[in-house]
């Protein structure tokens, strides 16, 4: 069969007109239907079928088009007899020994590739029924052929899937197999009549060529214009991001008066609008460019599409100059821009322009960027925000529980003397006093410089050598220069009473505890330790991870919340480590970061 079309490229038709001037006609009539579908590419609706978004609707809605696309490619066809080569444009009929050389299977075989079986089918079922309602010696040939193309065509696109769009040169060779499919079930159906065979072999080289390359051409515009779009968007997403970042520092403040007219002036600056306004959900709070007198900051917002915006958190578009502002001669048109905070409208970005004209596509696509990134970050800050204060707020309970657990030992204290020394119990109460009144000055803030905690330490070592007088030595050894270092307020402290209270609880004398601050490359490791009864092993690994129930009735309260605000504020390294020492007693060590590297560190 395909030999008879290779020869019809030597032959002359009947009348005197060649196979390559019928290939010429049909190429001219074909870019006409060629303009036609590079419209379709431009409706949005075309979207659907390229992002492979098609259910039932869709899928009918589509296959009537691509059939209406095979229908006008039929029109745009050529009348073949065996006695001439016809000129009409719009053929309603055709005699029974006459044929269409047309241009339809473009459109069956796109919507095949484009929107699988169903689609493909359906439009060459409708394409077909056209055909056969024509008449002429390939009308039923035609009515049978075209929905099965249509339908090879969608099995043959689930090969090429994960593609997009198919590439040119893959839907050419596809476009190939079509009209010889078409004209070999047009020799089946006649029986091979010499009059088909004579039809088929002036016809069938000229449909070849045009409907593959056509076909090609066409998937070549849907690339194109897909780039086109994809470029647009990327410059676009680009755009909205530069004046994101530009305007989000401002935003991230909260919306104030000074804030808002910082972002409008950005806004003016950056975009190619004739006004700018920022609104929170009551009231203007600034406006840049034409008609800043009569958008007062702090009058209420007044007009119902922008109460429209903030109820339903969607972009508004005000296209005459009432919706904007009533009796406003100078701005026409305004794209009205919710952004969100949380999930709840926080604000209006208002972008005026003179005329409606202005807002094209761009500024409205710009519009939804702007939308959604501005309300990303926002919510995204308030987040950062919100995990802030629920860290401190959970650093200020942990202080809180450390502050009345080292009351409740010294006041048991002060209770033991005042039965058996009043003047120290008075002296004990006063160095009380002292010391709640330094602790509530440091912990105003997550870290105090180092000789702030010795101070606070050496107020509370005041009070244990008043109770426990020659019995207990306690010694601190640091080396030089590190009285900057910051640390957690309130750490040593408890560190040094858990020592006394249960390391040295069953020492009558000779008891000490040594605080050693040393430098270590970037760190400075604080020890403190003991020469008492040391930990018991089972206990070692979980000291300072969990609050722990001890033999006095002690829940180890105050170490648990000095190892988890160590944590928090410092990380993981410089969480407590527990172990005993080889003589008797036991070692607590930690580290905190020195110098400037460190202290940004702990700033961020």
């Amino acid at each position: 069969m395909f030999s008879l079309y290779m020869k019809g490229l030597l032959v002359y038709a009947a009348g005197g007109v060649p196979v390559e001037q019928l290939a010429l006609v049909l190429f001219e009539r074909m870019g006409m239907l060629l303009i036609l579908m590079f419209i379709l590419t431009r409706i949005p609706l075309f979207r659907n079928i390229l992002d492979r978004d098609i259910n039932l609707r869709t899928g009918i809605v589509f296959a009537v088009l691509f059939g209406l696309i095979g229908i006008v490619g039929t029109y745009a066809g050529v009348a073949v007899s065996p006695e001439e080569t016809g000129s009409a444009f719009w053929v309603t009929s055709l005699a029974p020994d006459e044929m269409m050389a047309h241009s339809a299977l473009i459109g069956i075989v796109m919507a095949g590739l484009l929107g699988g079986v169903y689609v493909g089918a359906g439009a060459g079922l409708l394409t077909g029924l056209h055909a056969y309602a024509l008449g002429g010696i390939a009308g039923v040939s035609y009515a049978v052929s075209s929905p099965l193309i249509g339908l090879l065509a969608g099995f043959v696109a689930r090969f090429f899937y994960e593609e997009r769009i198919i590439a040119p040169i893959k839907a050419m060779f596809i476009g190939v197999f079509a009209p010889i499919l078409q004209m070999g079930v047009l020799l089946i159906v006649t029986t091979s009549s010499e009059t088909a065979i004579e039809l088929v072999n002036r016809v069938g080289v000229p449909m070849v060529i045009t409907n593959s390359i056509g076909i090609a051409i066409f998937v070549a515009m849907i690339q194109v214009a897909l780039k086109e779009e994809e470029r647009a968007a990327a410059l676009e997403t680009q755009r909205a991001f530069t004046i994101t970042e530009m305007v989000l520092p401002h935003l991230k403040q909260g919306l104030s008066y000074e804030t808002a007219r910082e972002t409008a002036a950005i806004l003016l600056r950056e975009l190619q609008a004739d006004a700018v306004g920022v609104t929170d959900t009551e009231r203007i709070l600034a406006h840049a460019g034409i008609g800043t007198s009569r958008h007062v900051p702090g009058e209420s917002i007044v007009t119902e599409l922008s109460r429209k915006a903030i109820r339903t958190g969607t972009i508004q578009i005000a296209d005459n100059r009432e919706q904007i502002q009533p009796h406003h001669s100078d701005l026409g048109a305004a794209i009205i821009v919710p952004f969100d905070q949380s999930g709840r409208t926080a604000g209006l970005i208002k972008l005026y322009f003179r005329s409606p004209k202005q807002i094209r596509k761009v500024e409205v696509e710009f519009a939804y960027g702007l939308r959604k990134l501005i309300s990303s970050q926002l919510t995204s800050a308030m987040g950062e925000k919100l995990e802030a204060l629920m860290k401190d707020a959970e650093l200020r309970v942990l202080q809180a529980q450390i502050n009345p657990h080292f009351l409740f030992n010294t006041l048991n204290s002060i209770v033991t003397l005042i039965r058996i020394d009043p003047d120290h119990a008075r002296h004990m109460t006063v160095q009380l006093g002292q010391f709640m009144r330094m602790n509530l000055t440091m912990t105003q803030s997550p870290l105090v410089p180092l000789y702030r905690e010795m101070e606070h330490l050496n107020t509370y070592l005041e009070i244990i050598r008043i109770r426990f007088a020659d019995q207990l030595k306690v010694e601190c050894v640091s080396e030089p220069n590190l009285e900057m270092v910051l640390i957690p307020p309130s750490t040593l402290q408890p560190l040094v009473e858990n020592s006394i209270q249960h390391g040295l609880k069953k020492k009558k004398n000779g008891g000490w505890v040594r605080i050693e601050l040393k430098r270590e490359g970037d760190a400075v490791r604080i020890t403190v330790e003991d020469n008492g009864e040391g930990i018991p092993g089972v206990l070692l690994d979980k000291l300072g991870t969990v609050p722990m129930r001890g033999g006095s009735g002690s829940t180890g309260l105050g170490v648990h919340n000095v190892n988890q605000r160590l944590i928090s504020l410092l990380g993981p390294e410089a969480s407590l480590t527990y172990g005993n020492r080889n003589e008797s007693g036991a070692r607590v060590t930690f580290a905190v970061p020195y110098g400037e590297r460190g202290m940004e560190g702990r700033s961020q």
